[in-house]
């Protein structure tokens, strides 16, 4: 399960590196030797997608540096995975709420946003982009939309956090269509 928290998409280090939550050090380490070579910034120089996005790609580059320290120490490692479970122990869900349930809105330039109608009046909320981030992909045929998780994310979900108040819902991700 990932978690948004405070309005914020946070991936695990799991997430970064594109690797199980029980993956080895071999796995894990191929995951950092792979993720590190789509992001580091002497493997892109020239290339237009640094020129574009410099400070993104910098922030991805330390992101998966710090992934790849904690995860590869076996200690720093059990103290990470500890937390991890912990943060989703205390991530109490109001209700288990489903895409068929969500609102939709055309925010233009490729971004949709999913809403769901919190009982403060606020909303929860995830936008395709954050989407895009977990492996899933919209894809438009007219004014329908579908969703498609990636073949390996059987039974994900995501919390969301209300806008407002500290209520949170569990969105489960599967293949829909609007």
């Amino acid at each position: 399960m990932l978690f948004l928290d405070d309005c914020t998409f946070q991936r695990t280090h799991y997430d970064i590196l594109s690797v199980n939550e029980d993956a080895s050090y071999e796995e894990i380490r191929a995951g950092y030797r792979s993720a590190v070579l789509n992001c580091h910034p002497d493997k892109l120089q020239g290339t237009r997608e640094l020129l574009e996005d410099h400070h993104e790609l910098q922030q991805r580059f330390l992101k998966v540096q710090n992934a790849w320290e904690i995860l590869s120490d076996s200690r720093s490692r059990a103290v990470y995975d500890d937390e991890l479970q912990a943060s989703r122990q205390d991530a109490e869900t109001g209700e288990e709420v489903s895409f068929e349930e969500m609102t939709i809105e055309d925010m233009g330039e490729a971004i949709v946003r999913f809403s769901y109608q919190c009982r403060c009046s606020d909303y929860f909320s995830i936008d395709s982009s954050e989407l895009e981030e977990l492996g899933c992909s919209l894809q438009r045929k007219g004014t329908k939309i579908s969703l498609q998780r990636p073949d390996d994310a059987a039974g994900t979900s995501v919390i969301l956090p209300c806008g407002s108040c500290s209520l949170k819902i569990c969105l489960i991700i599967d293949d829909t269509v609007f």
